[in-house]
């Protein structure tokens, strides 16, 4: 798990780059929109909300803009705006599977759109179910590892519920079952962690080693997803090691 984790990080420092660009806010804005529309307004009822808003916390995200989506959610608020969740899957330069996930207000421009962005950048878009299979959903919690010691950290974590932990650069990564992310998170927080974000991913469960030339075209071809309003998150099942991880840095 650990070449998604760094690839996350990666993306993570980044994001608070595009903050600027307010594309990282679009992407949140939806996912309240979303939470609250399948749970309900209050977060103590509906873990996906209370997810996504303390994510949104974390970006810094303004707190009328956060109301304002959780309203349109609900039902409260009615601006002509609705939002569905889309998942796309295909093939990226050397056989690289990739399962997008997206949120959209109009399907056909967004189907357009990530087909465009695998036929230029050397993959094909496949059908529903065509790579699904090669991944599995799990929660993933990351937490600064400063002024942490990492033994201790990770007998909490354990305590907490997690499934394993590692050690990222400036992050302890927690993983967990897709349906007890929400309780390690608390769990954790109210251990006195700060928490920097929690997200489902798609971990592959197999992964496939590339050279640096695929590995440039792939992330490359990541890179032109991530900027995409309506996309959401970005899995693939491309070994991450420290060579391909330092051309990611770079690109």
């Amino acid at each position: 798990m650990a070449g998604h984790s760094k690839w996350a990080n990666i993306r993570h420092k980044k994001a608070k780059e595009d903050a600027k660009r307010s594309k990282v806010f679009t992407k949140i804005i939806k996912e309240l929109t979303i939470a609250a529309r399948e749970g309900g307004s209050d977060p103590t009822g509906n873990p996906r909300l209370s997810l996504a808003i303390d994510n949104a916390k974390a970006a810094n995200l303004p707190k009328d803009n956060m109301e304002r989506a959780i309203k349109r959610g609900s039902g409260e608020l009615d601006d002509g705006s609705t939002f569905e969740e889309v998942t796309f899957e295909g093939y990226g330069p050397g056989g690289i599977a990739y399962f997008v996930e997206a949120a959209t207000d109009n399907n056909n421009r967004t189907v357009s759109e990530i087909r465009h962005i695998f036929t230029k950048h050397g993959g094909n878009m496949g059908t529903n179910g065509s790579v699904s299979f090669l991944f599995e959903q799990k929660g993933m919690i990351q937490i600064p590892s400063e002024g942490l010691d990492e033994e201790e950290f990770m007998m909490d974590a354990i305590d907490a519920g997690a499934e394993d932990v590692q050690n990222e650069d400036d992050f302890f990564v927690v993983y967990t079952e897709r349906t007890e992310l929400f309780n390690v998170r608390k769990a954790l927080e109210e251990s006195g962690f700060k928490i920097e974000s929690a997200e489902l991913i798609r971990e592959a469960t197999t992964e496939t080693k590339v050279d640096a030339d695929t590995a440039l075209s792939n992330f490359k071809m990541m890179e032109k997803f991530e900027e995409n309003d309506d996309v959401s998150n970005v899995f693939t099942n491309m070994m991450m090691d420290d060579e391909t991880l330092a051309i990611a840095e770079n690109v």
